[in-house]
């Protein structure tokens, strides 16, 4: 039996993307696997049903008959509870699930036995590049920051000299040296924009002068300590970030657009940006806060609004990288395929659990957790079978009370016992006589049970 995929059409707010092409389509048939495409699902992606179907694919009308039979569904972000619970059990489902927003959705999914892989963690590996949708999405939505940042900003970016006079050029600040934040400095460089930027890993430094910025930090005997063997920042003592808080306020004051790109997975973006230094800035000046979403970088950003504080205007555009969704929806097309061709052989779908890629963004199969993130990893059978042992044990703790309940032997022997320490003569003699001990016994039994 052929493998089917299915297409989901997106159904949450501000997106645009769509998980398939006609390109990968055609590609996944190769691999020996249908696809099911929900009507729509392309559409603001400017992919046409006709274009999906002229690839292979069969256009079906609704979410519920793409999931029917699916051995794998893909999405972009997390399908309704609805449609969730009418995928079958043992279906894989593979997305951009925001897995630390969505835990909800994600033990809905361990309840319905359904498999969910997270693409936002792909482990950071050579051999998954190719599979990396954050870098891919983050990529183009650092570009697009820029140009939001350019329709909003009333000023040319380059330096102009003209017969009339000279217009100076824009001064970019990009705070977080991460693919995004390295595609807007590129971006508002090729625009003639002097650029400026700053972050916590000491490596950043070299990478933001390959692009023509200039980096922003304390540059002290700590600072070149920062960075762990692994590529990691470390914790930074007060007296440092006290200093370079004091530097960021200075750079920032001076600046016509900044763009901030901080995120934490799982937490709240940092606040980079705070009202005084909104204040500090000149009329006209420009803030793109690209982590909005998660809370935002700047004190004073609203998600998906743009808004003006202090003269000052600070875009809040939600799902940036959906704000490209004919060049993103095609990226991520690509980083799935990357990832299916790693799990599917011979028109089959075939995992190895124990490979790093796969271990690395599985988070839930067969009703039980595999990240320790979102849940216990133990299994819901090992609960079932813990129970009977309980049950088991308590009959054993009851069941020396109804031994001693019935007047055995034991009982019986304590009896003459508990009588002796009393110092009745009589009682004593017996315990020398062994003949008689065992009628004393008998004896005593009775009238105990009297």
């Amino acid at each position: 039996m052929a493998l089917n995929i299915a297409i989901l059409k997106e159904t949450a707010q501000n997106e645009k993307r769509v998980s398939a092409t006609p390109e990968t389509v055609k590609k996944l048939s190769a691999l020996g696997a249908k696809v099911q495409v929900e009507a729509g699902a392309g559409a603001f992606a400017h992919i046409s049903d006709d274009v999906y179907k002229d690839a292979g694919a069969k256009i079906v009308k609704t979410a519920d008959e793409a999931v029917k039979g699916a051995g794998i569904v893909l999405c972009v972000q997390f399908p309704t509870d609805a449609v969730l619970k009418k995928i079958e059990k043992g279906t894989l489902l593979i997305g951009l699930l925001s897995p630390f927003a969505n835990k909800d959705a994600l033990d809905l999914c361990r309840k319905q036995n359904i498999t969910a892989m997270a693409m936002e963690m792909v482990p950071r590996i050579s051999r998954a590049q190719s599979m990396d949708a954050l870098s891919s999405q983050s990529n183009l939505a650092g570009y697009k920051a820029v140009l939001d940042a350019a329709e909003y900003y009333g000023h040319a970016f380059p330096l102009m000299m003209t017969a009339a006079g000279t217009i100076p050029p824009a001064k970019v600040f990009v705070m977080g040296a991460g693919v995004a934040g390295l595609q807007a400095i590129a971006t508002a460089k090729r625009l003639g924009a002097i650029v400026s930027a700053t972050d916590v890993r000491p490596a950043a430094k070299e990478q933001v002068e390959s692009l023509g910025g200039k980096f922003v930090a304390v540059e002290d005997d700590e600072f070149k300590q920062a960075e762990t063997a692994g590529g990691y920042a470390k914790e930074m003592s007060a007296e440092y970030k006290k200093k370079q808080a004091a530097l960021v306020a200075e750079t920032i004051s001076k600046q016509d657009i900044i763009i901030t790109t901080a995120l934490i997975p799982g937490r709240p973006a940092p606040k980079l940006v705070d009202e005084a230094m909104v204040k500090s800035m000149r009329a006209g000046s420009v803030i793109v806060d690209m982590a909005v979403e998660a809370g935002g970088n700047c004190e004073l950003s609203v998600a998906g609004k743009v808004v003006e504080k202090h003269g000052v205007t600070i875009i809040g555009h939600a799902n940036m990288p959906s704000r490209l969704a004919a060049d993103t929806s095609a990226l991520y097309a690509k980083n799935l395929l990357s990832l299916l061709n790693l799990l599917i052989k011979d028109g089959a779908l075939t995992i190895d659990w124990e490979d790093e890629i796969v271990k690395g963004m599985s988070i839930c199969k067969d009703g039980a957790w595999l990240n320790e993130a979102f849940g216990s990893t133990a299994k819901p059978a090992a609960k079932k079978a813990a129970a009977p042992k309980k049950a088991d044990d308590e009959k054993a703790e009851k069941a020396p009370a109804k031994k001693s309940s019935a007047a055995k032997k034991s009982p019986a022997k304590k009896a003459p016992a508990k009588k002796a320490s009393t110092s009745t003569t009589k009682k004593a003699a017996p315990k020398k006589a062994a003949p008689k001990k065992t009628a004393a016994k008998k004896t005593a039994a009775k009238k105990t049970d009297k």
